[in-house]
């Protein structure tokens, strides 16, 4: 039934699709009524010169009558027609009722012409052809829905059959049509009414194909410049319009300012509630910022993160009446609002900057309750500088050998000596001197470089084995810490093994630490890459076991070797009267899941003391030393201040 319909034109059709004809129509008429106008005006010329040849003139009212009036009727529609068609593509008019009653009423005189003069050569035994060329002009050249198309076509040739079929024929001298007369006009009717239905099928296939094209065309304009989840500009339309913003002659630079926005917990928020409710709270917030912020530049910057270009006046308090709203938002889940600001100095031309410098101003206060607004000054100004340094130069510095790895020992709490150590890495910088881990691992985990230095520390302390293995000096496995983004960034996993099997280290001798809080992103891919350690023979650690709230599922998730406890629990060794209890019950749990136990941030003997006395299997802080270079570490082994486990000694 859809595609009798379809076939008949009666379906209904979308905006585009009816322009589409509109347009081809109007685009048809052009030729229609170029082509009558010249044959019009032939016409006249011939006429009139056969009339002057002849010595007609005296009939010419007689003349006018029966021809002129016919070729001015046809002429002036054509002329009517071919303005408005012109008019119409260029743009100068857009009245697409007058220009259907336009196209209609040229159709109708063309087919009233075309009949008239066909009828008159009809009755001296003359050919039809001019009603015939107006039919193709007319049903042919444009397009009609087939029903509208049989109506026009249908009723053309029925009139004309009726009137030459009253008259005499010239060839026979009897009133009426020939049989070859009545089949040649039944073909061609039949002929050009399968040709309309084509016609409009085909044109209709290709409005529906342009009507697509324009869709898609339409959909990826807008996911250029519009964030798909909550429907606020992108970074993309952001960084172009802040740009042109910021190099405008009428902007207040001195008024201006770019923010950055983190709702500080919401990753806690997506594991509690589910991504959805994560996404439903996106949305809300980009309301919230585009209501609060009317008239200035909003956009996402991706996942929690969110930039604007607005003014300085009043942005502070509108900041915290949002940070407000946002603990309104939540359930169980403390969320907060977090927001740097950075004015932008008179010849700064790079929105991409800005950002940063907002953003870097907006790190300063996370994990700062109660403080919601932080404005990038001069004070951040040196460690922002150094922030771009660490990300520039992180390749230079694993080339140039700045990139240190230190070692920490791990006690064993039986015996008291080293059974193993925690590589830690350390950058020598000829600029800054020694960074510690907290200086650039996060901002190497910002900016998806970190797996370039995970893969120099793995480097390095393979080398150190080889060499410690060659010299018959003792060495203890090592561990590794292991960011998420590794698994993502490279080849981790074959990356390790190929750089252990290059300097013959045993795998027993390399351990990976991943934290708690990494695992609970991307379970499933987790799995399947720590499936790939342990087959080859690698021990894993969870790291700073209970530095969150999901730690007991990523027990029953996860299969570890060594659980290490973080150093938190320590902290209130001797003051809370629960952490024995606690640290004493994790112990139990980990001899439970078969699992070694590790306390790191032992710092008292009484606080070791204990750890062995509960059972805990082994110890790591500055009791024992703090992360050092290899040469240092074997200086206090060989000084007796550090003794090493007898199986790891070489005979």
């Amino acid at each position: 039934m859809q595609k009798l319909l379809s076939y008949l034109g009666l379906e209904k059709q979308s905006k585009s699709v009816r322009d589409h004809f509109y347009a081809t129509n109007m685009r048809a008429s052009i030729y229609m009524s170029i082509v009558v106008i010249v044959l019009e005006i032939w016409m006249m010329i011939r006429m009139t010169r056969t009339l002057i040849v002849n010595d007609l003139m005296g009939n010419f009212s007689h003349y006018f009558e029966k021809y002129y009036i016919n070729y001015i009727l046809l002429l002036t529609a054509g002329i009517v027609m071919f303005i408005f068609s012109v008019r119409f593509l260029r743009g100068k008019t857009d009245k697409k009722a007058v220009g259907l009653f336009l196209l209609y009423a040229f159709s109708f005189i063309c087919l009233y012409f075309g009949i008239k003069v066909s009828i008159n050569d009809y009755a001296k035994g003359e050919q039809i052809l001019t009603f015939l060329t107006m039919e193709i002009f007319v049903v042919c050249l444009l397009i009609w829905k087939p029903i509208v198309g049989f109506l026009i076509h249908s009723s053309a040739y029925i009139y004309f059959y009726i009137r030459i079929n009253s008259m005499v024929a010239v060839n026979t001298g009897e009133v009426g049509t020939t049989v070859a007369t009545q089949i040649n006009l039944f073909t061609m009717w039949i002929s050009t009414m399968m040709f309309i239905i084509s016609n409009y099928n085909k044109t209709l296939s290709q409005a529906q194909k342009d009507e697509n094209l324009e869709k898609m065309n339409s959909y990826l304009r807008r996911i250029s410049v519009i964030d798909d989840l909550t429907g606020i500009h992108n970074m993309l339309y952001f960084r172009t319009e802040a740009e042109k913003i910021l190099s405008m002659v009428t902007t207040d630079r001195r008024n201006t300012v770019f923010l950055f926005l983190d709702i500080e917990n919401f990753k806690s928020y997506n594991e509690k509630y589910g991504f959805q409710a994560g996404n439903e709270l996106l949305k809300t917030f980009a309301e919230l910022l585009e209501k609060n912020f009317e008239g200035s530049l909003v956009s996402r910057f991706s996942d929690d993160h969110f930039v604007l270009l607005t003014t300085i006046e009043g942005c502070q308090e509108t900041i915290n009446r949002l940070s407000d709203e946002i603990r309104h938002l939540q359930g169980e889940v403390q969320l907060s609002l977090k927001c740097g600001a950075y004015r932008p100095e008179d010849s700064e031309r790079d929105p991409s900057q800005a950002c940063d410098r907002a953003r870097f101003a907006c790190n300063n206060i996370k994990k700062h309750f109660g403080k919601s607004f932080c404005m990038y000054d001069a004070s951040l100004e040196q460690r922002f500088q150094q922030k771009q340094h660490i990300v520039n130069n992180i390749d230079s510095a694993i080339e140039n050998g700045y990139i240190k790895v230190y070692y920490q020992p791990v006690m064993n709490t039986a015996n008291g000596c080293i059974c193993g150590l925690e590589a830690l890495a350390r950058w020598e910088d000829p600029e800054y001197g020694l960074l510690p881990p907290g200086a650039f691992i996060e901002i190497l985990e910002e900016y998806r470089q970190i797996h370039k230095l995970d893969r120099c520390i793995i480097e390095q302390v393979c080398r150190d084995y080889r060499a410690a293995a060659d010299e018959h000096e003792p060495f203890v496995p090592v561990s590794l810490n292991f960011s998420r983004l590794d698994f993502e960034l490279c080849d981790i996993v074959g990356f390790l093994c190929e750089v252990s099997d290059k300097y013959r280290v045993p795998r027993n001798y390399l351990d990976i630490e991943i934290t708690e809080s990494a695992l609970t992103d991307q379970q499933s891919f987790l799995q399947t890459a720590m499936k790939k350690l342990h087959d080859a023979g690698f021990k894993i650690w969870l790291d700073d076991f209970g530095s969150g709230y999901s730690s007991l599922n990523v027990l029953k998730d996860y299969q570890f070797d060594v659980m290490k406890i973080d150093m938190k629990f320590l902290s209130g060794f001797g003051v809370n009267d629960k952490t024995s209890t606690i640290l004493q019950n994790i112990v139990g749990l980990t001899k439970q899941l078969s699992m070694v136990s590790l306390t790191e941030g032992v710092e008292s003997p009484e606080q070791f003391d204990f750890l062995r006395d509960i059972g805990c299997d082994r110890a790591q802080g500055y009791l024992f030393s703090k992360p050092v270079p290899l040469s240092e570490l074997r200086e206090k082994i060989d000084s007796g201040e550090l003794r090493v486990s007898p199986e790891f000694v070489p005979a």
